[in-house]
């Protein structure tokens, strides 16, 4: 009984990896595409692929037998009861990116990592960011680093108990040295992970805060060491908080604490 248990989470867990490859992916996916980036066989796939084309979360293109995104999955979106965090942040980012030059990147907190939502390109003529879709790591990410700063202690301890895999020669695998470095997180209100995820890469987040004062979100900075250096200029710095604050406000932050002051004044 628990190995038939064990084997249906296991489907249950492809038919969603196959619905958010198709999902994220910035063009209609064939099954052998889709087999390769899962890893897994095109049989698998493709008897998922038939149950979420004929549920409607799926369609495929008759002209190539490729497949997107289907109605029912965009019916979903249109329905969710939750406030849209990327359509609330959509100024901030557009503010933020045009006033310093680098990619801004939204993110969300996945109980696996940040979970990228949204993008807006820098003027540079040299494009550097990450896909839509994208799930970064919390030990090796400025957006993961800064969402488990400012998390429960028992959610830290989760992902802090798991290894810490080695994704450059900067990442930080210690947890010793990970607590400490999320205590000045926390302390300074932003975070900086030059080169921790990829070389060549530099990305500084800050703290996207809800109206009951958890940290759901990061807004971040991404861009070339050369140009997004280790130590980011105090005016990124400070123009990145005021924007994630303004999105955090946006989202209700700081509602409670304000109606609390009328009412003792009254």
């Amino acid at each position: 009984m628990a190995e038939e248990g064990s084997a249906g989470v296991r489907s249950v867990q492809l038919a969603i990896d196959v619905l958010e490859a198709v999902a994220f992916s910035e063009e209609e996916l064939g099954v052998t595409q889709i087999a390769e980036r899962l890893h897994v066989t095109k049989g698998s796939v493709h008897r998922h692929l038939h149950t979420l084309v004929e549920r409607g979360y799926l369609a495929q293109n008759p002209s190539t037998s490729r497949y997107r995104i289907g109605p029912r999955s965009r019916l979903l979106t249109r329905i969710a009861p939750e406030t849209d965090l990327v359509a609330l942040a959509e100024e901030p980012m557009r503010a933020l990116r045009d006033a310093v030059g680098h990619t801004v990147v939204l993110s969300e907190m996945t109980p696996r990592g940040a979970l990228v939502v949204a993008k807006m390109t820098g003027t540079s003529s040299i494009e550097i960011g990450v896909r839509s879709g994208s799930e970064l790591p919390f030990h090796a990410t400025a957006q993961g680093k800064v969402m488990l700063a400012f998390a429960p202690k028992p959610f830290q301890e989760r992902v802090l108990s798991q290894r810490l895999e080695t994704l450059t020669e900067k990442t930080v695998t210690s947890r010793v040295q990970m607590e400490k470095d999320l205590i000045e997180i926390a302390r300074h209100g932003y975070c900086s992970a030059p080169e921790e995820a990829m070389l060549g890469i530099s990305a500084v987040a800050a703290p996207v805060f809800d109206d009951r004062d958890a940290c759901i979100a990061s807004l971040a900075l991404v861009g070339s060491i050369q140009f997004l250096p280790s130590t980011p200029k105090a005016g990124e710095i400070a123009a990145l908080i005021e924007r994630a604050r303004q999105v955090s406000s946006r989202l209700g932050h700081g509602e409670r604490v304000r109606t609390t002051k009328k009412t003792a004044l009254r």
